[in-house]
């Protein structure tokens, strides 16, 4: 009997093809959210592959053939991996495909916030060159970075960062210190003791119990005045209320955000009413590289599965 692979939303042709070569299994798509449908779909699957859809114990309860989820992606707080774990189930994500457009949508965004991208565009379409002689960009090189967050991610940023002459922190409390200092960058131990010397930070961790609202009231009370927060991790990480307020009152000079405590985030979100925010629908992992590489990885995990050769490094739940 073949085995079924229930594709949640799809995947890129790419990671298709390596599903439909297999004699064996048989990829079905399914283009919906909605948690009953998903239910009902993955009665007899062996596998989901999910993008943004909550897998919920519910969906994981009916599935009682299954035996792996693969996220496309990296992040999982819309998995329910205590009702994975209590199966002995694995959560495998797609641990190398968007590292690299992440830590670029970071630069993009220091680069935005630093060089006044969105004041200078709207004066020069509306022909206002008297912008010139009052300068309001600044300069990364010579600036310190903190990151939040030394992973995959968070390094790749760190060398980014470092190429444009930023002098680069870096905490991490599940990192040796040394691997830090031999990528050039300062260990920190305390972040927040650190934040009143930073002029830029970047989030660069996932979203635990212990990293939710992470940056809030205390932390942005404690940034060096005029600094810039850029978070391209998980919206829960930072507070939006506590940020929106901090910028409103002109303690940070702006913010960079691709990700959100609610999303899709409503329009009528305070933080985009505000000139100095810079914000995208957490696209930052998404490129033409990046999806193809995500679907092919999930399609492979979930092979691997299939096949007793999973590789550890992507599981959630070991």
């Amino acid at each position: 009997m073949k085995k079924k692979v229930l594709v949640i939303q799809g995947l890129h042709a790419e990671g298709m093809k390596l599903l439909a070569a297999r004699a064996d299994v048989e990829p079905v798509v399914l283009q919906s959210t909605d948690e009953g449908e998903i239910v009902a779909a993955a009665r007899d699957a062996h596998a989901l592959t999910v993008r943004s859809a909550r897998i919920t114990r519910a969906v994981i309860d009916a599935a009682r053939e299954l035996k792996v989820v693969a996220r496309h992606g990296v992040g999982y707080d819309a998995v329910d991996v205590g009702a994975l774990s209590e199966r002995r189930i694995p959560l495998a994500i797609a641990l190398y495909a968007n590292m690299v457009p992440v830590a670029e949508q970071v630069m993009f965004m220091l680069l935005a916030l630093a060089k006044e991208g969105a004041f200078y565009d709207a004066a020069t379409r509306r022909g206002d060159w008297s912008a010139r002689w009052s300068p309001k960009a600044w300069e990364l090189a010579g600036k310190k970075l903190l990151v939040v967050g030394f992973g995959r991610t968070g390094s790749r940023v760190a060398q980014r960062a470092r190429a444009f002459d930023m002098q680069v922190h870096a905490y991490d409390p599940f990192i040796e210190q040394d691997l830090i200092a031999r990528a050039g960058c300062v260990p920190v131990k305390d972040f927040r003791a650190a934040l009143p010397q930073m002029d830029a930070v970047s989030v660069n961790c996932p979203l635990t119990a212990q990293t939710r609202h992470l940056f809030s009231a205390r932390e942005f009370a404690a940034m060096r005045p005029g600094a810039v927060i850029v978070n391209c991790a998980r919206g829960g990480v930072v507070d939006e209320g506590a940020l929106h307020e901090a910028l409103a009152a002109g303690r940070l000079r702006g913010a960079g955000l691709d990700v959100f405590e609610r999303e899709p985030s409503p329009s009528e979100n305070p933080l985009f009413a505000l000139p100095n925010v810079v914000v995208s629908p957490h696209v930052a992992g998404v490129t033409v590289e990046s999806t193809m590489r995500m679907s092919i990885q999930t399609a492979q995990n979930v092979l691997d599965c299939f096949d007793g050769r999973l590789d550890p490094a992507v599981i959630v739940n070991k």
